[in-house]
């Protein structure tokens, strides 16, 4: 999908999503938020074109791709800093995103996983965050304290569907 094609599909999801995203959103108080030069769409759009190109971190992806090839299609592009903290507020309107567009299942499925890492293992018995769902397990590569995601991808590369178990990594340390 071109960039062009992906920008118009991620545009026309928020729009579908826009009305009810913003109604459902808390009111923010008297704060003043500083306002986003790029919508929510532009937001997901880039996201999406970065983890679609062969970078794994984003400062090599902002000033390498985005500002010098993409001027065009994102004319209000703020600094890599600044886009972090504009992440989060399209995580779950991204996530909705991937839900709408998953793949069917087409009887040969692969599965794949990976471990989300909630705080090092070292402070596990101070940490707060997550108390109740994280657990600790050893995968093929080490300890770990946090969820495991699984990935079901269709025999043509789509996305059928994922999720986190984190009661599948207390199952393995019991030995059960």
């Amino acid at each position: 999908m071109s960039l062009p094609e992906l920008l118009c599909a991620v545009d026309d999801f928020w729009q579908g999503l826009a009305p009810r995203w913003k109604q459902q959103q808390l009111a923010t108080g008297s704060r003043h938020h500083h306002t986003p030069h790029l919508s929510e769409s532009d937001i997901m759009t880039i996201l999406i074109h970065f983890h679609q190109s062969p970078y794994r971190n984003f400062k090599a992806y902002d000033p390498g791709d985005v500002v010098l090839h993409l001027k065009g299609e994102f004319p209000n592009l703020v600094s890599d800093t600044r886009f972090v903290e504009l992440m989060l507020r399209v995580f779950l309107p991204l996530l909705f995103s991937f839900l709408t567009c998953r793949g069917q299942c087409t009887g040969n499925s692969f599965v794949d996983s990976t471990v989300l890492d909630v705080c090092h293992t070292k402070p596990i018995s101070r940490h707060q965050v997550f108390v109740d769902l994280a657990a600790r397990s050893t995968p093929s590569m080490g300890w770990f304290y946090g969820f495991k995601l699984h990935l079901i991808v269709n025999d043509q590369g789509e996305l059928v569907t994922f999720f986190s178990d984190p009661w599948q990594c207390r199952r393995s340390d019991s030995g059960s």
